[in-house]
């Protein structure tokens, strides 16, 4: 049941929205064209009170901690008085070291473990899969934190008046200010994705005032000294799973100052009756790649540090300014409201009392921000926390959780005007094309490459943790979509060219492992699982879930059409076409919801709102469900999702804003909206309660997951803007709490950029800027037309009352 073919399109180089003329309902020419200035950019690209995170009090719990990052160093800060608390990450601390995680004993397993599910055997398949199938050893490892920089203040025991704490996330820049004794005292941070270091500014409206000891800690095995006007701090990261910790870091910290002195001790630096001070902090590691650690931490370091060093901080500050908002200032989005005047928890509060409703708008904003910060060309992809672990043993090991999590993360990259973001994602499907590619041959006797549910930092693509939800072999076929999907967004044949041969791996895989089911005769993966849930109490394991097939179909679908793009692989082509036909299609259980597995199950299934919500992939983030192209597919789905419920942990609610949006129910979305911003005091863990946001805005799973953050962003341009239907709807699913806004610099499929204002719920004007000429299609409530563009040319559609 997969749309159309595009073939004609794509293989002149275009995509999905050059496609041919529309069909259904008539054109009605209800807009006025005209070519000319950009009058989006009268829109302010900076909505001030919603690029702001601010509070009156300084964090006590990690959860009410800052976050600032530069896609390699993270940190978190507390704003404490009289001891400020800085928390470190560094992407590539993690537990042990290279690792095979291959079983030897799998293949010759996997023909039992078959018969036995097709015979209806599961808790034997699932036993004996347990014992001879699964990853060795059976976990993955851990992502973890270097420590903490202490600076703790004189006058401890002072009263401080006047205190305030914010994170700007249009400039990127925590900022702490406060009286004590009469002196006004300020602090600035952040993280320099330019000079690759964290930057910690402190200053007075006194000649004098600023004294402090300035100290490393770390739960690591790790040692600290100080020499002069440099702090370090050397570690080893820990063992798990029997594996000895090998990545050794290096944190640096140069202190320099206007005025006063700089006393070194032991372990610790203190300054002396400054007019400011400046740290500057850096930190490497021996990591090169996942099976190399033969790298010089301390070269690193020292020449990070040396280079800034030599820079003002001033300079320092601008160019990191300047760099985060060439991306941040791409898009903005004001929604009309009057904004709370408390603090951000304050906001939290009253939107849960339907005030505030802009605070959608800070969260959206708020998601960029974090994906900027986490997510840049040369550095690592974002985990289950991003960047940020203050933990040896974070939740989830806070690993690259593939059968949702992962891929939430890159949701908005592409909508949100982020394409570079997306740029670590691809580093890392390039290395576990690799190492899948020896799993794909000693656990199923495959070409291609395979991942499972999860990977760490050294490529891990066994089934790991457990049989009933670890071995699901599809978790490579939908990272490999991105690589499409970026296509379809920039039209870079190029980058394409470069990712094919990876979408072809993946795709290979099945090839050799679908298996014909014995009684329907569609094509299948066996064993898999619908993504951690059971069908029966206890059984998860089964032939051909709903989700698998959806993927695997979108997976088979872009070789198809990439190979054509590229004028590549006819002979592969043709064997995929041939076997998308025959996979198992999307069915309709008895209660008229699209069912989850190939029988109809859902009724048996013990958890009846599961969190996760995986055979509605074909709604969102795919399009083979759609309300003109299937429409019985597309009444199914809703069922699904009535069924599944509102209800969900954090970075469920934030897949259901996507799914409502997509069923082009703007109120209906957005009460999932209200519901995400939830607020959760505590940073605890547990699926009872649904998720929300801790005060400093954070996803709440709970516990912290950044999926929620950004499946958020992605569902707020999913209310406002699609592009996956041949067409780009506008203002799809605007809900009526939302009157009146503009969004600027939206990206859609095709290389469009796209700006819309909208009063009284109804849009008034659009702007179109597109990277190459082209014919497109609109379509707004009951209208649809189509446009042409010109290469790097606004088109601005003005929008008539009826």
């Amino acid at each position: 049941m997969s749309t159309p073919s595009r073939r004609q399109v794509l293989a002149a180089g275009l995509n999905v929205l050059a496609a041919g003329p529309l069909t259904g309902i008539a054109n009605t020419a209800n807009f006025s064209n005209r070519e000319g200035a950009y009058e989006a950019e009268k829109i302010d690209p900076i909505d001030r009170e919603n690029s702001r995170l601010w509070y009156q009090t300084p964090a006590e719990e990690w959860t009410e901690a800052l976050p600032i990052g530069n896609g390699r160093l993270g940190a978190m800060i507390y704003g404490a008085v009289p001891s400020e608390r800085v928390q470190l990450n560094e992407s590539t601390i993690w537990a042990g070291g290279p690792h095979n995680y291959d079983n030897p004993e799998a293949l010759g397993a996997l023909p039992e473990i078959r018969r036995l599910i097709f015979d209806g055997k599961i808790t034997e398949a699932q036993d004996l899969a347990n014992g001879k199938f699964m990853s060795v050893p059976l976990g993955q490892l851990q992502y973890q934190t270097a420590g903490e920089l202490h600076i703790d203040f004189d006058n401890a025991d002072h009263t401080v008046s006047g205190y305030e704490r914010e994170l700007d996330i249009d400039s990127a820049v925590h900022r702490v200010t406060y009286s004590q004794d009469g002196v006004r005292f300020t602090r600035e941070a952040f993280a320099s994705f330019p000079d690759q270091v964290v930057v910690i500014h402190v200053t007075s409206d006194a000649p004098d005032a600023i004294s402090f000891i300035a100290r490393f800690e770390s739960p690591q095995r790790a040692t600290a000294k100080a020499s002069e006007t440099e702090l370090e701090l050397r570690g080893i990261s820990t063992e798990s799973e029997g594996i000895a910790g090998q990545v050794t870091f290096i944190a640096r910290a140069k202190i320099l100052t206007n005025g006063g002195k700089v006393v070194s001790m032991p372990d610790r630096i203190r300054v002396e009756r400054a007019k400011s001070a400046t740290i500057i902090l850096g930190i490497s590691t021996n990591f090169v790649n996942y099976r190399n650690l033969t790298g010089d931490p301390l070269e690193l370091v020292k020449k990070h540090l040396q280079s800034a060093s030599k820079r003002s901080y001033q300079q320092l500050r601008r160019a990191h300014v300047e760099d985060h908002q060439r991306l941040y200032h791409r898009v903005s989005l004001h929604i009309e409201a009057e904004v709370g005047a408390g603090s951000t928890e304050d906001r939290i509060d009253a939107y849960q009392h339907d005030q505030d409703p802009s605070l959608a708008a800070l969260y959206f904003n708020y998601g960029r921000y974090l994906m900027i910060a986490c997510s840049r060309p040369g550095g690592k992809p974002a985990t289950l926390q991003g960047i940020w672990n203050d933990s040896l043993t974070p939740p989830w090991g806070s690993k690259y959780t593939t059968n949702i999590n992962t891929e939430m993360n890159y949701w908005p990259v592409e909508t949100c005007n982020l394409s570079e973001c997306h740029e670590p994602l691809f580093d890392l499907i390039l290395d576990i094309a690799e190492t899948g590619q020896n799993t794909a041959k000693v656990h199923y006797g495959a070409r291609g490459w395979v991942l499972h549910h999860n990977t760490d930092q050294w490529r891990g693509t066994a089934p790991i943790d457990g049989a009933a939800w670890g071995i699901w072999p599809t978790g490579g076929a939908w990272l490999s979509t991105h690589l499409w999907q970026h296509y379809l967004f920039t039209g870079n044949v190029s980058r394409l060219k470069q990712h094919y041969p990876l979408m072809k791996g993946a795709a290979e895989f099945f090839v050799d492992t679908l298996v014909s089911h014995p009684e329907k005769r569609w094509l299948v993966t066996c064993p898999s699982a619908s993504p951690e849930n059971s069908h029966h109490p206890g059984e998860g394991l089964c032939a051909g879930p709903t989700m698998d097939m959806q993927i695997i179909r979108d997976l088979f679908e872009a070789c198809i059409e990439a190979s054509v793009v590229l004028g590549i692989d006819p002979d592969f082509r043709s064997e995929l076409e041939s076997l998308r036909a025959k996979l198992a299609p999307m069915q309709i259980g008895g209660h008229g919801q699209l069912q989850e597995w190939l029988d109809d199950w859902d009724q048996y299934a013990p958890e009846q709102h599961h969190r996760h919500v995986s055979h509605l992939y074909g709604l969102f983030p795919s399009h083979q469900i759609t309300p003109t192209g299937t429409p019985a597919l597309f009444a199914a789905a809703r069922k699904s999702l009535e069924i599944r419920g509102d209800e969900g942990t954090g970075w469920s609610l934030a897949w259901k804003i996507n799914l409502w949006a997509r069923l082009l129910e703007g109120d209906h979305a957005l009460k999932l909206v209200k519901d995400a911003l939830r607020p959760v005091r505590s940073h605890r863990t547990g699926y009872s309660g649904g998720g929300g946001v801790y005060p400093n805005l954070f996803d709440a799973h709970p516990p912290f997951q950044i999926d929620g953050n950004f499946g958020f962003s992605s569902g707020v341009v999913e209310m406002l803007l699609q592009s996956h239907a041949g067409e780009l709807h506008l203002l799809p699913a605007l809900p009526t709490a939302w009157p009146k806004g503009h969004v600027r610099g939206l990206r859609a499929r095709g290389g469009i950029e796209v700006s819309l204002a909208w009063i009284d719920g109804k849009l008034r004007q659009a702007w179109f800027v597109s990277s190459h000429s082209q014919e497109i299609s609109i379509h707004y409530g009951n209208r649809k037309d189509r446009i042409h563009l010109e290469n790097g040319k606004v088109k601005t559609i003005e929008f008539k009352e009826i």
